[in-house]
């Protein structure tokens, strides 16, 4: 028989425990997403995966607390009470299991689906399932307390929507901006705590074996938030870091990488070197194709702003990029030698930047990622006229890309897409027969006329040369290509690897 003084329980409180729960269930959601992205990226894969993972769990964990709610009250609450602290627990420790997990999973399982689908299992499951477990008992104790219990049973799911929509809205808004993805899961570990002390509490259960537990899940929690993560610094879009790869200590050398891919390599005492292919062909093909010396430029994403850097050091004509996170910028100046004042940087999507204004540039140079493929809004028919709009007559589009030798189905696509647009559209890659499946660089070049060589040697740091892919072989790539619209543009299934 309970006898605890909040019993009968007030629906109000009921009503908030669901919503709580909810709420920081879903900010556990949100989270993943990022946790993962240094290991396997930001990318359609990844979110799909969270997606389902946590309703997987939630689906499970809604089963198991259907059959606890058919105990008795104090029983099924108390039952409830330890699931919560199971949920504090394993979502404590998420970040240690996906530390644990990402080398073995990804050794064993490199197709991304299954890669990223068991990385996220690993981690994500259980902090979905143990969540998912209070909802059905938190109702039916409601329904059995209340004198109307249709509309007590409707206060409890509206709640559990509404909590789902606030912890999606704090998380992406509140949380991971200001806390971080470490310190956020021990605020979520708190919450479940404290939802499970309460549901003791209304089970007359709140004895010293509960509060242990309670006691060492918050030990946990703080002990998994304090250990240093992949990231130099966790912005509002991307894990960053900062890498020294210097050969000489008196001649500093760093990689910025953007969750899990290398974005840029510079050097202090070479501004005008590029210590990656696909900085080495852009910056190249921008000089063979500027119609003049001191030509204008923008430049779609920063990174580590070694192309930027490049060309404000190298002539006077105008420098503007769009770099949608601040993060990126300010880490680019603390640790990449970018100085600000001779650039014109806008903090904003480089699409809107385009639509809003109408300067025309010499040279727009496409380097934006999520994971390994260009965004979605950045590779359609309608984005490209923007483009060809907001070029001088003799202008020229630059545009980096990723794609496996074998296939180049994102690369078919994308010139299909381009030559929609453009008279003139030219692949250039490394001067070398790939292997079998490999992934590589390619620029595409796009404008009114072909570039003056097909072939050149820079160095990238050390010399390589690069060459333009035969006419017939792009025609053919062109004729296969499917032309991506705002409608419909499937890059990230295009660039995808298959077995």
């Amino acid at each position: 028989m309970i006898r605890s003084p909040l019993w009968p329980p007030p629906l109000w409180l009921l009503v908030a425990l669901q919503a709580v729960v909810s709420a920081a269930s879903l900010v556990v959601e949100i989270v993943a997403g990022r946790m993962l992205a240094p290991y396997v990226g930001m990318s359609l894969y990844t979110w799909t995966s969270v997606i389902a993972v946590v309703l997987a769990g939630f689906s499970a964990g809604h089963w198991w607390g259907g059959r606890l709610a058919d105990r008795p009250a104090d029983q099924a609450l108390r039952a409830t009470a330890w699931a919560l602290m199971a949920a504090a627990l394993s979502t404590a420790l998420a970040g240690l299991a996906l530390r644990g997990a990402a080398g073995p999973v990804l050794s064993v399982l490199p197709q991304p689906i299954a890669g990223i689908t068991a990385l996220t299992l690993a981690a994500f499951f259980l902090p979905s399932l143990f969540a998912g477990i209070p909802a059905p008992v938190l109702a039916q104790v409601a329904h059995g307390a209340s004198a109307a219990p249709g509309r007590a049973l409707g206060a409890m799911f509206a709640a559990g929507a509404i909590g789902a929509i606030a912890g999606t809205l704090l998380a992406g808004f509140v949380f991971i901006s200001w806390l971080g993805s470490a310190w956020t899961l021990a605020v979520v570990t708190a919450t479940y705590l404290l939802c499970a002390l309460i549901c003791l509490a209304l089970a007359a259960r709140l004895h010293r074996l509960p509060l242990a537990a309670a006691a060492l899940v918050a030990g946990l929690a703080a002990l998994a938030a304090t250990r240093p993560g992949p990231c130099t610094v966790e912005s509002r879009h991307f894990c960053l870091q900062s890498v020294d790869v210097s050969a000489n200590p008196a001649r500093p050398t760093r990689a910025m990488v953007i969750d899990h891919l290398v974005h840029g390599i510079s050097a202090r005492d070479a501004p005008e070197v590029m210590f990656t292919r696909h900085a080495a062909m852009l910056d190249a093909l921008a000089r063979l194709r500027a119609p003049q010396p001191a030509f204008t430029s923008f430049h779609i994403g920063g990174g580590n702003y070694a192309l930027p850097r490049a060309f404000a050091a190298r002539h006077p004509g105008t420098v503007t990029v769009a770099e949608i996170d601040p993060e990126v910028t300010a880490l680019a100046v603390r640790d990449f030698w970018l100085d600000p004042a001779g650039i014109e940087i806008r903090h904003a999507d480089a699409r809107q930047v385009l639509a809003r204004d109408t300067t025309r540039y010499d040279i727009i140079v496409g380097d934006a990622f999520t994971d390994t493929a260009v965004p979605q809004h950045l590779v359609t028919q309608e984005f490209f006229a923007l483009i060809a709009a907001r070029l001088t007559p003799d202008g020229s589009y630059l545009m980096n890309v990723i794609d496996y030798a074998d296939r180049l189905d994102a690369v078919a696509a994308l010139v299909a897409t381009l030559r929609s647009v453009f008279a003139e559209v030219e692949l250039w890659t490394e001067a070398r027969r790939p292997d079998p499946g490999e992934r590589i660089v390619i620029v595409i070049a796009a404008g009114r006329t072909a570039t003056a060589t097909d072939s050149f040697t820079v160095p990238a740091p050390d010399r390589t040369t690069f060459a333009a892919l035969g006419p017939r072989f792009v025609d053919q790539l062109a004729d296969r290509g499917l032309v991506l619209t705002d409608d419909y543009a499937p890059i990230d299934r295009l660039v995808g690897a298959r077995d």
